[in-house]
């Protein structure tokens, strides 16, 4: 007997598969992709035959057939994650120079509020360890600034971290 599969049917296979794709990011784009299509038509297949409610329900959900997948390709070593590096190389500088702007704004305003025609120059420190000074030069209440560049601390820091995020370590060969 075929059962039709609706377009309810449909959204939740996307989802599984989608929800699949997620958590295959460390394998090679064209692996990824094959599996992604691979499970969608047995899943289409199975649908059509049996249900999409049993097909879902045997599958055993994405979590398990993902480990299964990671495993048989990268193997059942532990493995590096080269999102979980991404995150942290792109997320740290991000928020590090929002602050960085935040905490250099709330200098210049606190001299302006202070002296809203303020005329010369003040140096901040910036945040030990962190950044370099920041000069203010005012003219009649009109600010510019300079400096407040990444210390050589953080350039080190953001690459250390971002090896322990990925466990890169992982990726060197075993002797």
């Amino acid at each position: 007997m075929t059962h039709p599969v609706t377009l309810l049917d449909r959204l939740r296979i996307e989802r599984l598969v989608w929800t699949l794709d997620q958590q295959l990011y460390d394998l090679p784009h064209h692996s990824r992709v094959a599996k992604r299509r691979e499970v969608r038509a047995n899943l289409l297949e199975a649908s059509r035959d049996i249900g999409t409610s049993v097909a879902l329900k045997r599958l055993g959900g994405s979590r398990r057939l993902a480990e299964e997948y990671l495993e048989a390709e990268l193997g059942r070593r532990p493995r590096h994650s080269w999102v979980a590096a991404a995150y942290f190389l792109t997320a740290v500088p991000l928020l590090l120079n929002f602050f960085l702007s935040e905490a250099a704004g709330a200098y210049e305003q606190a001299i302006t509020a202070a002296d809203p025609h303020a005329t010369g120059t003040y140096t901040w420190q910036g945040i030990s360890y962190l950044q370099s000074p920041i000069v203010y030069t005012f003219d009649q209440g009109n600010p510019g600034h300079v400096g407040g560049a990444w210390s050589p601390l953080v350039y080190v820091l953001w690459i250390g971290g971002t090896i322990a995020c990925g466990r890169l370590w992982r990726l060197l060969p075993r002797r």
